[in-house]
């Protein structure tokens, strides 16, 4: 009989960051990341905070999270940002994946997949994207696909860090259709390609918040409402501007009692209309968590710091 397959989970793994600062070799392309005059050493223990006090609340809802800490001897200041690296499949499969950033590439550690084991987890299958380093092509996970995960289609904006050819490959490995288009941000007055495809759209049961001013293609915009609309989604239109407060980088979640929360940040949640709130709450309770700093430095939120963990319990 063939599994049901889940849109959301209520396990997530969480990196605990040991060095948090802004990563210069993502910054080229990652144009949500600025600067901040403040010490290293200031910056990470700010960053450690916001990171407890966003498990605390998931935990509160009854959300499994697994937390790993981080090691200084790594130097890996993203470590906070695993959905990049790693996604774990109802299956047992555990894909792993392509990094932009050579220093990103520490990140992937078998010590995590241990754990998950350790945790109760069973892992079937390693697909193992990341030998596309050596050609210089990338595939940053869930932050370069959006999955819908019941209608096996990924949603994916195309950049220096999201490669077609290893999306059409991923889909194939994983059943997938592949929704491909292009993605803008203005900075300074030019329109330049969006580093990860879920800053700009985010996808729950029943929901898609996205930021269609992003798509500029005509046709591009019609294909996803299209696809969107066909599986029943309904569609909350977010600005660039909030996109900018990371309104497209949510994570609808699995709390306890069977409650779904959609996850966001404290910036995300104050951009948003109450209309937009209103749609949102109809499907889900809001939870948001203060991420000032990861934000600033990181160029990520909220969804990019949750790993979820839908692989099956031994």
């Amino acid at each position: 009989m063939k599994t049901l397959q889940k849109q959301i989970t209520n396990t997530l793994l969480m990196i605990r960051p040991a060095v948090f600062r802004m990563n210069l070799e993502t910054v080229v392309n990652n144009y949500f990341q600025k600067e901040l005059n403040e010490s290293n050493d200031e910056i990470t223990k700010k960053a450690q905070q916001e990171f407890d006090e966003f498990v605390t609340k998931l935990r509160k809802v009854g959300v499994t999270v697994i937390v790993e800490n981080d090691k200084i001897e790594y130097d890996t200041p993203d470590s906070i940002f695993p959905n990049n690296w790693v996604s774990f499949h109802q299956n047992g499969d555990v894909a792993l994946y392509p990094m932009f950033a050579k220093n990103r590439r520490r990140e992937r550690r078998e010590s995590v997949l241990i754990r998950l084991e350790e945790e109760g987890f069973q892992i079937h299958n390693l697909i193992d994207y990341t030998s596309a380093e050596e050609e210089e092509v990338y595939l940053e996970g869930t932050g370069s696909m959006v999955l819908d995960r019941v209608n096996k289609k990924a949603y994916t904006a195309l950049s220096t860090r999201t490669d077609e050819d290893l999306v059409i490959e991923f889909c194939e490995d994983f059943e997938y259709t592949p929704v491909v288009f292009n993605a803008y941000q203005t900075v300074e007055g030019k329109r330049l390609p969006i580093y990860h495809t879920n800053v700009l759209m985010a996808l729950g049961e029943n929901i898609a918040i996205i930021c269609l001013d992003a798509i500029d293609s005509k046709s591009d915009k019609k294909e996803i409402i299209q696809n969107l609309k066909q599986d029943g989604k309904e569609i909350i239109k977010i600005t660039e501007a909030q996109m900018h407060q990371f309104a497209g980088n949510m994570l609808q979640i699995k709390g306890a009692f069977d409650i779904n929360y959609m996850v966001m940040s404290t910036a995300a949640f104050k951009s948003l209309t109450e209309d937009q709130i209103v749609s949102i709450e109809k499907s889900s309770k809001i939870l948001h968590s203060e991420l000032t700093i990861i934000e600033t430095l990181g160029g990520g939120s909220a969804r990019c710091m949750l790993a979820e963990v839908f692989l099956p319990r031994a």
